[in-house]
């Protein structure tokens, strides 16, 4: 517990020391996804990178579905810690594992009976909606697995521990490249073949990390009777975690609905944005580490009463994510085409990529102020503003920027691309709006 309190001690180094587990957890992770294409991208083609691209892509947004709504046991669990009431914290975890139970569930069942509609709705290539419908069942059999994945790291962070979800990601990421050397490049089996190694991987992983958690001395007796639906902490797992969760999807769904405006350009063009999309993930992941690392920490202070060492820590995480940023701004705009190399050996799919990178790449630039900005409002249980300002940037500006791009660009990347940092700017405008109003209610207070 004490390692894992973050309410005291100087600020940096605690958070770099929960954020760089985070960092190389989702470092794997973004790995474990880049191998499925990366394998096939080696040993299968176009028609097949792009269903792992549009699949993966509908895959990913249901997930970060999980994760988000997850957001509410982390946040909830945090600040029960940060309070000094363990107890609670143990009623929140067993009442997560009861929801998160039935969440997967429907997701199952939505995949495997809808997964020619998803592809549909995608507007995947003719070439490739067989092998995009294959990629999206086979995946989507194994949410339970991915459900028990994501919630056992959502869970551990909220304690305030980074190290053992770090564990579970390399194990499922050192089993879905053997997956994939195996069913794709010895098996021949394609795209269904990722998705296969995918599925098992994980189910690998949680087995491993179960294992694991039943030797981890928990803060708190965690105990079968706990495993129950806990109104009180049922409403506050929904408050927090809802409007994360809602505003994840509708975002992820803009994001769909760019790849689909792509789809329509060529098999060429949708391949080229799958690769670019797996770099991103990378070029990304700082950013993303300190919006995960800065949630818990700052649910830890706010829960203690700690607002303005909240505060610190939210401009400190900017400013550190910042210098990445510039790295990868420089490294994404003017090389994006060795980036973009790592995942296909088809030179044209390789252009188009680099030519979409040339969006994300300025996006490098405001992402860490936008992804830093969240984490804290999480943190602080301002969750409903979350989701009001990431509509606001995926519907307002995203997707009719993108169409508008589409029509007057004659579809170049690089120009529906731009519809990303476009987005990014205005919540960032909101974000920094909302911050100086909270700054001054606390002043005048």
């Amino acid at each position: 517990m004490k390692d894992n309190d973050f309410t005291s001690g100087a600020i940096l180094p605690k958070l770099l020391k929960f954020m760089l587990p985070v960092l190389f957890a989702m470092f794997l992770q973004s790995l474990y996804g880049a191998a499925d294409l990366l394998v096939v991208g080696r040993f299968s083609d176009n028609a097949a990178v792009s269903a792992v691209s549009t699949g993966s892509q509908i895959i990913m947004t249901l997930t970060n579905i999980l994760v988000s709504f997850s957001m509410g046991i982390t946040v909830s669990v945090g600040q029960k810690i940060g309070q000094k009431r363990p107890d609670e914290a143990a009623n929140t975890i067993g009442t997560g594992l009861m929801i998160f139970a039935a969440v997967g569930l429907i997701l199952t069942v939505m995949c495997l009976t809808g997964a020619e509609v998803l592809a549909k709705i995608m507007n995947a290539p003719a070439e490739a909606f067989k092998v995009t419908s294959s990629y999206i069942r086979i995946c989507g059999s194994g949410f339970l697995i991915i459900t028990a994945y994501n919630l056992l790291g959502s869970i551990f962070r909220g304690l305030g521990d980074s190290r053992t979800p770090l564990i579970a990601v390399g194990i499922a990421c050192i089993f879905n490249i053997i997956g994939d050397l195996f069913f794709v490049a010895k098996l021949n089996m394609g795209a269904s073949g990722a998705a296969l190694a995918t599925v098992l991987a994980q189910l690998i992983s949680v087995l491993i990390s179960l294992f694991i958690i039943r030797r981890t001395a928990l803060p708190f007796e965690f105990r079968r009777s706990h495993i129950k639906l806990n109104s009180r902490c049922a409403a506050s797992i929904f408050r927090i975690g809802t409007p994360i969760a809602l505003q994840d999807l509708l975002v992820g769904i803009s994001f769909l609905v760019m790849l689909a405006i792509v789809n329509n350009i060529s098999l060429t063009a949708s391949a080229g944005v799958g690769v670019a999309e797996k770099v991103c993930a990378f070029i990304m992941l700082v950013p993303a580490a300190f919006m995960q690392s800065m949630s818990a920490f700052v649910a830890q202070n706010y829960g203690a009463g700690k607002t303005d060492r909240a505060s610190k820590a939210l401009k400190t995480g900017i400013t550190v994510s910042f210098a990445f940023g510039v790295v990868m701004f420089l490294l994404t705009f003017f090389r994006g085409d060795l980036l973009a190399g790592v995942f296909s050996n088809n030179s044209e799919a390789v252009a188009d990529a680099w030519d979409y990178l040339k969006a994300y790449a300025i996006d490098c630039l405001l992402t860490c102020f936008l992804f830093c900005f969240i984490g804290y409002y999480n943190g602080i249980q301002r969750t409903t503003f979350v989701m009001i300002q990431g509509i606001c940037g995926a519907f307002l500006v995203r997707i009719p920027v993108a169409l508008i791009m589409q029509h007057i660009g004659k579809g170049s990347l690089s120009l529906i691309g731009l519809a990303t940092p476009c987005s990014t700017i205005l919540q960032i405008t909101l974000c920094f709006a909302v911050y100086r109003r909270f700054s001054r209610d606390r002043s005048a207070a």
